[in-house]
C-alpha cells in the first residue's frame, strides 16, 4: 500500500497540514538530537526520509542517522532527497521490520519514529525492539496523529479523517483505500492515557506527553536508563 502511494505522499502531507507537520517534527528534533556532541540516531518507519533528512540536517557535524522502514517503494525516494539536501554522507536508508530491528543492542543514542507507530502491527514487540536498540541514557522520541479531546474539534477533525483526508489521497494519488486506511489508525491509536502506560510496560522510563495542534499531533518522549 505506502508503495503504491509513494510519489504522491510528501504533497499530500504538507497540503493536508498546510505545512503545520515540519512544526511538529522541528519540536519532535529538540528532544532527539545532541546539540553538544555527535549521535547516533535510528529513524523508525522513516518513510520517504523527511523527518530523518531534519534530523541529520539539525544534528552536530559527526552524527548519523538511519532511517528504515518497510516499504522499499518510499526508502527509494529517501537518497536523491538527502543529496538534495546536501545531507547524504550522514544518512544511510535500510529496508527491515522494526519487530526484527537488524541492529546490535545499545547501538544508538536517540530512536525516533514520526507517524508510523500507529501502523505497528505488534506494538509491544516493536517498542521493546526500540527500547534494545537504544543506548542507557537514550532517548525515544515519538510523533503521531491522534484524535483531539475538545468535542467541537473533534467532530470537525473526524470529518476530515473520514471524509476530506481519504477524497483529498484520492485525487493526488488516485488510491483512495489506502487514505481510508489511514484515516482509521488514527481514529484507532490509543490517546495518552493508555499509551503511556505501554511504554512504560514495555521498559521506558521518564515517559511524557505534549499535545501539539489542539491534539491533532502529539509529541511522546521516553528513555532507557538501563
Amino acid at each position: 500500500m505506502f508503495d503504491g502511494i509513494a510519489g504522491g505522499y510528501d504533497h499530500f502531507n504538507h497540503t493536508m497540514s498546510l505545512g503545520i507537520d515540519r512544526g511538529w517534527r522541528r519540536k519532535a528534533i529538540r528532544f532527539a538530537v545532541d546539540p553538544q556532541r555527535p549521535c547516533r540516531i535510528l529513524d523508525v518507519a522513516c518513510g520517504t526520509g523527511d523527518f530523518t533528512i531534519a534530523l541529520a540536517r539539525a544534528a552536530v557535524p559527526g552524527s548519523h542517522v538511519t532511517g528504515i522502514d518497510l516499504s522499499e517503494g518510499m526508502l527509494a525516494l529517501l537518497p536523491p532527497k538527502a543529496g538534495k539536501a546536501g545531507v547524504a554522507d550522514r544518512i544511510d536508508a535500510k529496508c527491515g521490520d522494526c519487530a526484527a530491528l537488524p541492529f546490535g543492542d545499545a547501538s544508538f543514542d536517540a530512536v525516533t519514529v514520526a507517524f508510523g507507530v500507529r501502523n505497528f502491527e505488534d506494538r509491544a514487540v516493536c517498542l521493546k525492539e526500540m527500547r534494545r536498540v537504544l543506548r542507557p541514557g537514550g532517548s525515544l522520541v515519538i510523533l503521531e496523529l491522534s484524535v483531539p479531546r475538545n468535542p467541537l474539534v473533534r467532530a470537525d477533525y473526524r470529518l476530515y479523517l473520514e471524509h476530506l483526508m481519504p477524497l483529498a489521497g484520492k485525487r493526488i494519488s488516485g488510491d483512495i483505500s489506502a487514505y481510508r486506511y489511514l484515516a482509521s489508525s488514527v481514529e484507532h491509536f490509543p490517546l495518552p492515557e493508555a499509551f503511556l502506560p505501554e511504554l512504560a510496560a514495555c521498559g521506558f522510563s521518564r515517559v511524557r506527553h505534549r499535545a501539539l495542534s489542539l491534539g491533532i499531533c502529539r509529541l511522546y518522549t521516553a528513555c532507557r536508563e538501563d
